[in-house]
């Protein structure tokens, strides 16, 4: 929802990276940004309004980001898209500061404009595969945020250490960072960060892809 600056390279950085986008915007004007070669769909309406969701396909979006100009619309879209439509993973960007921490807090995972930028959405609405955080100078071992299969949420740190040769680092919690204890129990939304060797990286994330092996 919303195709200004940000609305419209996100679709555009979207669509490059081959998923399927709808863009909603008040302004038909404003899909001009899209260019010639954006093939996605386009919708004139009000981002939190049910009918407008439905005609821009929101029942099958795996992601929604609410990206316009106004915190309030922002916040309203992405709780609907969350709360009325189950859409798995959503994002608001708020222009405030302080109303994105509470949000924050909340569980409406937000993005404050100070600290936008097109990864930090995509980190969260294409929450797939790792992205490297840090390295170390022999470049044998990163520091990786990982994203996990639902599944594992429930289930204490030490499971991923213990089913992985991989390091629990930190968590992200509702935006605060957090050094666990074996037994915290991972909780959805978390961002967990991982030290991984490099030659271990495919096998980390592909079992922490999938569910977790019985016993």
């Amino acid at each position: 929802m919303g195709c200004g600056r940000v609305g419209s390279s996100l679709a555009i950085t979207l669509q490059n990276a081959g998923y399927s986008v709808a863009i909603i915007d008040q302004n038909r004007e404003a899909f001009r940004r899209l260019g010639a070669d954006f093939n996605g769909l386009t919708v004139s309406g009000m981002g939190f309004d049910r009918d407008t969701l439905l005609e821009a396909g929101i029942e099958r979006a795996v992601a929604f980001a609410a990206v316009s100009s106004g915190d309030n619309s922002n916040i309203l879209a992405a709780r609907v898209a969350r709360e009325t439509f189950s859409v798995a993973n959503v994002v608001a960007r708020i222009y405030d500061p302080a109303r994105a921490e509470i949000y924050q807090r909340l569980g409406i995972p937000t993005v404050a404009t100070v600290l936008w930028t097109t990864d930090q959405i995509m980190r969260r609405i294409i929450p797939e595969g790792t992205k490297s955080e840090w390295s170390d100078p022999s470049g044998n071992l990163q520091l990786c945020e990982i994203s996990l299969h639902r599944d594992w949420y429930g289930l204490p740190i030490s499971s991923i250490e213990d089913e992985t040769e991989a390091r629990v680092a930190f968590i992200t919690r509702l935006g605060e960072g957090i050094v666990p204890a074996e037994s915290t129990i991972l909780q959805e939304g978390d961002l967990v960060h991982l030290f991984i060797a490099i030659k271990d990286i495919d096998k980390v994330l592909a079992a922490l892809s999938a569910p977790p092996r019985q016993g």
